[in-house]
């Protein structure tokens, strides 16, 4: 099986996790604003528990967002760094799917939502398979939680800040009371190389420059421009 960084910066959480003939270790910790401090410790720590160096890895994984702009444009200038650095491929993997893969199963779709501050959530519906890895089964989004569209189902299981943040918003959307909730999770790493351990397996991994951080927030700029203009 191949050896795996995988990181994953795109909240409040630092994550890193190294797969290595086929266990996953982590570092995780709640550090708002210490990403660029943690994270490449966290990489060389998990190396040194492991015993193998960087030239023994086979591939990065990333949680490419979408998250917090300057955490998830760090996780991907990290993950090209070592990329190139090395000459091994990345998988650049959703935050929201990492988020949702941390979620129990309860044999229910999973609704992952972010805080995306300003009344609006990150979200991304979510149904795990046969093989225990999630999937998408909507486009993700983000906008204002009172407004969030989803799949049609009867039941949901909920993970991620947003509901924390906009529990009435969301629960006004949905057809029952979630299965299950749990407002205190955030993407974590070892989820991440969960979900792209089989990319890599079928050699779907893309050179560094073409792993790209997923904002869904990307016009905020543009609209702030305009906004600026008509004053």
């Amino acid at each position: 099986m191949p050896n795996i960084i995988a990181i994953e910066t795109a909240t409040e959480a630092c994550s890193a996790a190294l797969s290595v003939d086929g266990r996953i270790v982590e570092r995780s910790e709640i550090a708002p604003r210490r990403h660029a401090e943690l994270i490449l410790p966290m990489i060389e720590s998990l190396l040194a528990e492991a015993g193998i160096s960087r030239a023994q890895l086979d591939g990065i994984a990333v949680g490419r967002g979408p998250g917090a702009f300057t955490g998830v444009r760090l996780a991907i200038a990290v993950a090209q760094g070592l990329a190139l650095a090395l000459d091994i491929p990345i998988v650049p993997v959703s935050s929201l799917a990492a988020l949702a893969q941390d979620a129990p199963d309860a044999g229910v779709p999973i609704l992952a939502v972010i805080d995306a501050r300003m009344g609006e959530v990150y979200a991304g519906a979510f149904r795990r398979g046969a093989d225990g890895l999630v999937a998408a089964v909507n486009e993700e989004s983000v906008g204002q939680a009172s407004e969030l569209l989803l799949p049609q189902s009867t039941q949901w299981c909920i993970v991620g800040t947003g509901w924390d943040a906009y529990r009435d918003a969301l629960a006004a959307r949905l057809p029952a009371p979630p299965t299950f909730a749990d407002g205190a999770r955030f993407p974590q790493a070892r989820d991440i190389a969960r979900l792209a351990s089989p990319q890599f397996a079928a050699g779907l991994g893309v050179p560094p420059e073409q792993a790209l951080p997923v904002y869904l927030r990307d016009k905020v700029a543009l609209t702030l421009a305009e906004q600026h203009a008509r004053r």
